[in-house]
């Protein structure tokens, strides 16, 4: 691994349990993972984040002029080596393994591991502080936190969610998509097992449910597309649902909460 000299390290424990070792407030930060490049730029850190996925498209003012460097599952290891970063940022999840295997033999690699809200915030908390941005970091969990105190004043249903076509794909339990339909007040029909299953037609006409939710990310899901699934359930109620108000786990979620009532005055 590149280690600075002349300088004191500092180490932490990620959500993963890993052990990270760092330079104290880095100056270089390469970030993997579009949800948490958005809140490094929230927390003002416009000059420290020279190096991006192409999937972070938030804000579209950083995108445009920061050094790009592959997608969340495939790295350019090359561009990568020349930005030296002090630090680098990836989730477990939307990261692969391997590639974060050979970018921590060589720097810091901090992972985040999210499923509930609870977790998302212990991560906005952990950047800020990784970052010398405590207070900034204090101050958008705060406002999160307030933003979801009360629960959405509407009926439970019975809901779907789609993240992909050809084949169907949906949100399972144990995902923090799962997490945020049960905030805007969704019961998900999928019982416990896999996180991301594939199901035929048939199998979601089996699970009965009051709403199909279809995902503007990662598959773009138009209104055509409904058609097929309404076809076999006409009495079900779809929407096409901003992925990233379910799915980002960042200071989007600012925005999540008033979505979320909107969304339920629809279905």
């Amino acid at each position: 691994m590149v280690t600075p000299t002349n300088q004191e390290l500092r180490t932490v424990t990620d959500q993963v349990k890993r052990t990270v070792s760092f330079v104290p407030a880095p100056k270089r930060v390469v970030s993997l993972v579009p949800s948490q490049t958005e809140y490094l730029f929230d927390l003002g850190l416009n000059q420290e984040v020279v190096g991006i996925t192409k999937f972070c498209v938030h804000p579209k003012e950083k995108f445009k002029v920061t050094e790009k460097i592959g997608g969340t599952k495939r790295f350019q290891f090359d561009k990568i080596e020349r930005l030296q970063p002090d630090l680098i940022l990836g989730n477990k999840e939307e990261n692969y393994q391997q590639g974060v295997d050979r970018l921590a033999a060589r720097f810091p690699v901090w992972l985040s591991d999210i499923i509930t809200l609870p977790d998302a915030l212990d991560m906005m908390r952990a950047i800020g502080d990784l970052v010398n941005k405590t207070e900034r970091a204090r101050e958008i969990v705060g406002r999160v936190q307030r933003s979801f105190t009360q629960p959405i004043k509407a009926p439970r249903k019975r809901a779907l969610y789609f993240i992909w076509r050809s084949p169907y794909m949906v949100a399972g339990r144990d995902t923090f998509i799962h997490h945020m339909m049960d905030m805007a007040g969704f019961e998900n029909v999928m019982p416990e097992g896999t996180r991301y299953p594939e199901l035929t037609l048939e199998d979601v006409l089996a699970l009965e449910p009051e709403v199909i939710l279809l995902s503007s990310e990662p598959f773009p899901f138009k209104p055509r597309h409904a058609e097929e699934i309404q076809a076999i359930l006409p009495q079900a109620q779809w929407e096409i649902v901003d992925g990233e108000m379910f799915s980002w786990y960042g200071s989007r979620l600012l925005h999540s909460r008033a979505y979320f009532e909107e969304l339920r005055q629809k279905v």
